[in-house]
């Protein structure tokens, strides 16, 4: 043990999450999610170890992650829709050339996991999944969770 070890920040294994550093005023770490493999993760809780429930919000998360998919594709679509309208009537000619979707199964081909944070928001714990989308470049888009149910697309994360 150096002498200036205590200046490293903080770090805890976990058996399913990883590892996980404090850095930030957030535990650091990595997470699985369906195809990708590396997306980052943040975990709210104090400086000694990440939270017990934060934790097991993350181990969940990776299996519940397919089953929340048709609810985040939904809350997609409907943010790209006025978009979409605003170019077809030229009044966003700034937003430049979008994507033309037509369902919402095809928001995948152009949103892209961007992080996962986990954190209480308004007392209520909360798993925020958020995407880059390619027709709205200047936001990236939380899906929020509170006990599983999507409760909002925030639209700047």
């Amino acid at each position: 043990m150096g002498i200036l070890d205590f200046l490293k920040p903080p770090s805890y294994e976990d058996p399913t999450v990883g590892t996980l550093v404090r850095q930030g005023g957030y535990w650091r770490g990595r997470i699985g999610l369906g195809s990708e493999s590396d997306v980052p993760l943040l975990l709210a809780g104090p400086r000694a170890a990440p939270g017990d429930a934060h934790l097991g919000l993350a181990r969940e998360l990776g299996r519940r992650y397919a089953a929340l998919l048709p609810a985040i594709e939904h809350a997609l679509f409907e943010h790209y829709e006025p978009y979409l309208q605003a170019v077809e009537s030229g009044e966003a000619d700034h937003l430049g050339e979008i994507p033309r979707l037509s369902r919402p199964e095809q928001v995948w081909e152009h949103a892209s996991l961007e992080h996962v944070l986990i954190e209480p928001m308004s007392g209520v714990e909360t798993v925020e999944i958020a995407y880059r989308t390619k027709w709205d470049v200047e936001h990236t888009l939380g899906a929020r969770f509170q006990r599983w149910v999507l409760i909002e697309l925030n639209g700047s994360v």
